[in-house]
């Protein structure tokens, strides 16, 4: 008998959550808190780091029973998005000053949206000396967005709408905001959270266990 495969996303933000339902997977949400320090200075090396810690909380939460319960294989997806313009890497504002610090950055110019992800694939252990089987497969995606140049006026009224207080860069490219994108190179989906299409390809290819070694 084939086994039940429980999909589990490793993060609490809305948009993920959005984007992976509309892949058309039935998940769970479990995410912890992990420690998002780190010396790392590339951008892409640092949304692949933290897309690994949030993945493993997940795993080293599991209790052992829950490792070996018969017939069930769990999927953990967990993602990581940071904004980078002119080499400098912009996370949440605290404040609107800062939002308006990094909105003004990013006027008038094309920055990087970074998002890394990775999957854990956890099989049941056939044997006491182990938990479980793992595999771990990571990888990131970079769009190019282009913001038109705006006022302050214009940052300032956009900063009032709230919207970009709880995102990475100080904005949200599904919302508001997006009437100042000139255009962008590379996922949509990757700018708001999680690269759909990548992300597709390798569960495909997850499937194909022939070419898997865990």
């Amino acid at each position: 008998m084939k086994n039940q495969i429980k999909y589990i996303l490793a993060s609490n933000s809305p948009r993920r959550r959005r984007l992976l339902g509309q892949m058309g997977i039935d998940f769970e949400v479990q995410a912890y808190d992990v420690d998002e320090s780190t010396s790392l200075t590339d951008p892409s090396e640092i949304v692949l780091e933290l897309s690994k810690k949030k993945a493993e909380a997940y795993f080293n939460h599991l209790p052992l029973v829950e490792y070996n319960e018969p017939a069930l294989e769990r999927i953990v997806i967990a993602a990581d998005t940071i904004v980078c313009v002119d080499q400098k890497i912009l996370g949440k504002p605290e404040t609107k000053d800062e939002a308006y610090r990094m909105l003004n950055l990013l006027s008038g110019k094309v920055h990087q949206v970074y998002t890394g992800v990775t999957i854990i694939w956890i099989t049941p252990s056939e044997g006491l000396e182990k938990r479980c089987d793992k595999f771990t497969k990571s990888f990131y995606e970079k769009t190019d967005v282009f913001v038109k140049e705006m006022s302050d006026q214009e940052i300032w009224d956009y900063i009032a709408t709230d919207e970009p207080m709880d995102k990475a860069g100080a904005y949200g490219i599904q919302g508001v905001f997006a009437k100042y994108i000139d255009h962008i190179e590379g996922d949509y989906n990757n700018v708001v959270g999680l690269p759909t299409d990548r992300l597709r390809r390798e569960l495909d290819n997850l499937a194909d266990t022939d070419n898997i070694e865990k």
